[in-house]
């Protein structure tokens, strides 16, 4: 398990149950194994009637649906969950990238949104985030505090610390720290940035992710040894000093 993740698990202490549904095995395949290794019970499905089937019996904590499949598309599966009153939190997966598409799938009830072809970092993320927000995955308090150096970010109370100073962030400076922070050490580009931290905010520019960068550096790194890094052409990090 990966120091930057807390094992979530469900209240009564066993692991999380996830069903992931796509109508292409090699794909439930992928998803099963990854999910597997976060130490996570999968069930998958490959049509949307099977899925309701599997989520009847499986009682998941959280889904990964497909959008197009065959028999019965993702949304009218979510339609038929909750109006059997199953609030559970569902993550879909779509090759369409429309706007439209987007609002459809969360209007429907759906909680969060990725674009095939995606990665299995970014499902899993997406999955922690749901199921974080719906309060089923009970996480060690002490590990829902991310640190680089002498920054530390808790996830469940917001607060950010730098050494002994407080720093306040607004909710986008907070969400973007937080993904720097999880993935310390890696470039994330302005791309990988819009779309995990801007994901609903449609027609978002590239020169927001600067500008943000630029609040964080004067909130974190203002008058101390920078913690945030620019990697001209590629993007930025967040790293601690050597």
């Amino acid at each position: 398990m990966s120091h930057e993740h807390p094992d979530m698990r469900r209240p009564d202490g066993s692991p999380l149950r996830i069903l992931a549904v796509d109508d292409e095995p090699m794909l439930t395949d992928l998803l099963a194994m990854a999910l597997r290794m976060e130490g996570w019970e999968v069930r998958t499905a490959g049509s949307g009637l099977e899925a309701l089937q599997v989520a009847r019996d499986f009682e998941p904590d959280a889904l990964v649906l497909d959008v197009m499949m065959p028999d019965l598309d993702g949304m009218s599966v979510l339609r038929r969950l909750r109006e059997a009153g199953n609030l559970v939190p569902v993550v879909f997966l779509t090759a369409k990238d429309s706007v439209s598409d987007r609002i459809a799938g969360l209007t429907a009830g759906g909680d969060d949104y990725v674009t095939k072809p995606f990665s299995l970092e970014e499902v899993i993320a997406r999955l922690r985030a749901v199921i974080r927000r719906s309060g089923q995955g009970q996480a060690e308090d002490e590990q829902s505090v991310l640190r680089v150096a002498d920054l530390s970010l808790n996830e469940d109370s917001h607060e950010v610390t730098r050494g002994d100073d407080e720093i306040e962030l607004t909710a986008t400076e907070f969400e973007l720290l937080r993904f720097l922070m999880r993935n310390e050490r890696r470039v994330l580009s302005k791309a990988q940035i819009l779309d995990r931290v801007w994901s609903y905010d449609f027609g978002g520019k590239s020169s927001v992710v600067e500008l943000y960068i630029s609040y964080l550096r004067k909130k974190i790194d203002a008058g101390r040894t920078p913690l945030l890094h620019t990697v001209r052409g590629v993007g930025y990090m967040i790293k601690s000093p050597q």
